[in-house]
């Protein structure tokens, strides 16, 4: 039976480098925050944490707290036929219950986890990335990677994920670390 694999925590935490390892294992790739960012592309604004922020509680309040889940249902029924998934960002504590209820036992979630000061630093280190068509590794200096983290917070129950994930990974490490954890939960 295939499995879906979603991650949660907070920005610059871990999440994209497990969603690019499982993608190049052969995992079908979700992102949650893709309707976000076509969002945005769509309507001509400029890719920052403030007009995500505002696109992303627009749609929430659109469609409710499960929006991102509900919204991204059919590519994971369609996905999950043909593989194993990897789904990068499930954020509210409703879009969890939601898949939960949904997929049952074929939905993994794992938390990666990194204290604040670590998460900043790599953000800002991000700024060295080359082009990133596929805005995955987005630089934010710590003022805006705060600002952010209070706001899923407070506003998008991003908590809740995080505390019932079924696998927690304390990523303090090198990405080769990292992914040596992720290997022991995947056997």
């Amino acid at each position: 039976m295939n499995k879906i694999i979603a991650l949660v925590g907070m920005t610059g935490s871990g999440k994209t480098v497990i969603s690019d390892y499982l993608t190049n294992k052969g995992y079908l790739f979700l992102r949650f925050g893709q309707i976000t960012l076509d969002i945005l592309k769509d309507k001509g604004l400029e890719l920052n944490e403030a007009n995500e922020r505002k696109i992303r509680e627009d749609v929430r309040k659109k469609y409710g707290m499960g929006a991102y889940a509900t919204l991204n249902i059919p590519k994971f029924d369609e996905f999950i036929k043909k593989g194993n998934v990897i789904a990068d960002g499930l954020y509210s504590w409703s879009e969890y219950k939601i898949l939960k209820e949904r997929y049952g036992s074929q939905l993994i979630v794992i938390s990666v986890f990194a204290p604040p000061s670590v998460r900043y630093a790599r953000l800002e280190q991000r700024t060295h990335v080359k082009e990133d068509s596929d805005m995955k590794n987005r630089p934010l200096s710590k003022e805006q990677a705060k600002s952010r983290d209070f706001a899923e917070i407070e506003n998008l129950e991003k908590g809740g994920p995080i505390a019932m994930a079924d696998f927690t990974i304390i990523n303090l490490g090198t990405k080769e670390e990292l992914i040596y954890n992720l290997n022991k939960i995947l056997k």
